[in-house]
């Protein structure tokens, strides 16, 4: 069991809310992917994947969750009270914050805000969901077709392509299509 999933059997890193969790995926660092993951919450979930600012009062938990030691935490926590200036406490609080170096510069780069990712009936998809093949896809490079209706779990979005995701099918990571999928 790695720390994520110790992480994630607790309860959510950013609001501490203990149902629906999962793992979000924070971009663009991919040097190890368990630390470029926060374990988060469903509600916590939908507002990372659409607007955060659309729910302001909920970020509020931040206040606890901007003290994390895990890295990843602090990126997420850093970018969402930047993406909430507009909130005069969201601003105190960034300024409150301690980062590394190095975690200031990852929390700085380009997260790939902006780049949504939507599945061939238009449903914005998460890094955790679930998707469905529409139809079928030759792997190449991996020898096999994956047929239509296999179902890929826990996919992450590709932070950089909106039109790409990746999954694991027939046990071999792949990139995947987002148009040949529906989200399940």
């Amino acid at each position: 069991m790695d720390a994520l999933e110790l992480r994630c059997e607790s309860a959510c890193e950013l609001c501490n809310r203990t149902e629906q969790l999962s793992a979000y995926f924070v971009p663009p660092r991919v040097e190890d992917i368990t630390s470029n993951q926060v374990a988060v919450c469903g509600l916590c979930s939908s507002l990372l994947s659409s607007d955060p600012s659309s729910n302001p009062d909920h970020w509020r938990c931040l206040n606890d969750s901007m003290w994390s030691q895990e890295p990843a935490v602090q990126v997420v926590v850093h970018r969402l009270l930047g993406q909430l200036s507009a909130q005069p406490w969201a601003g105190d609080l960034q300024s409150q914050m301690y980062l590394t170096e190095e975690t200031l510069e990852w929390a700085q780069q380009s997260s790939g805000a902006g780049i949504i990712h939507k599945d061939s009936n238009g449903n914005v998809l998460s890094s955790g969901d679930t998707v469905v093949l529409i139809q079928d896809l030759n792997v190449k490079g991996g020898g096999f077709t994956a047929k239509r209706g296999t179902a890929v779990r826990k996919i992450r979005l590709v932070h950089d392509n909106a039109e790409q995701v990746e999954g694991k099918v027939d046990g071999q990571q792949i990139v995947l299509l987002t148009k040949y999928l529906k989200k399940s």
